[in-house]
């Protein structure tokens, strides 16, 4: 038995109201997430270099601990990595998304589409990438309760992520269509790259 097996549909708090329907759920993978949330390359890049630099100086002693450190903590983030994407689950509806978080404390957070105000699309490899939400009204969501699953550095305004999807294009054009049956996304005034006009072309 697990925290969640009382949920009653995988990865929402409760049954869905009538006229409410799952259109797509996903969750972070757990190699991307490593390389574009934990930044895991350049982890092991400064752990090498530091490695290199040991035994530059003929100090090989301190070239194995710096090694050995620097595989302990990429494991570690591997490890937390692997905890995240067990535990989380992202929902689109025709009515909202739902993120299921928390590694530790399980919590589930409801986004209304009526609330979201632009989607940008980051592109990682091929198609996957992070899709980070603007919300509008005044109601905000503390960066601590999001984290991992926020806009990096978004601390005034915190930004809800989906983050490492191997599918994020696909994942993008439904949440732009979704929104489009609401109200049009409009894009961001900074996008996080030009994929994100994407999401208002596929509305379209």
């Amino acid at each position: 038995m697990t925290e969640y097996d009382h949920e009653p549909i995988r990865g929402l708090p409760g049954d869905l109201p009538a006229g409410e329907r799952i259109i797509w759920q996903g969750a972070p993978d757990r190699r991307l997430f490593v390389r574009s949330a934990l930044f895991g390359r350049w982890v092991g890049g400064y752990f090498a270099l530091l490695t290199l630099l040991a035994l530059t100086q003929g100090s090989l002693l301190g070239a194995a601990a710096t090694a050995v450190a620097g595989m302990v903590l990429i494991g570690l983030l591997n490890l937390f990595a692997f905890l995240v994407a067990r535990t989380t689950v992202y929902t689109l509806t025709n009515r909202r998304i739902v993120l299921r978080i928390g590694v530790a404390l399980n919590k589930c957070i409801n986004l209304p589409l009526s609330h979201v105000g632009a989607a940008d699309l980051r592109q990682l490899a091929g198609d996957a990438g992070d899709i980070a939400l603007t919300l509008t009204g005044p109601r905000r969501i503390g960066y601590a309760m999001l984290w991992p699953h926020a806009r990096p550095f978004k601390f005034g305004a915190p930004q809800p992520m989906l983050r490492a999807l191997p599918d994020a294009q696909r994942v993008a054009a439904l949440l732009a269509r979704a929104s489009a049956a609401i109200g049009p996304i409009e894009r961001a005034d900074q996008p996080m790259t030009s994929a994100s006009a994407g999401l208002q072309e596929a509305a379209a």
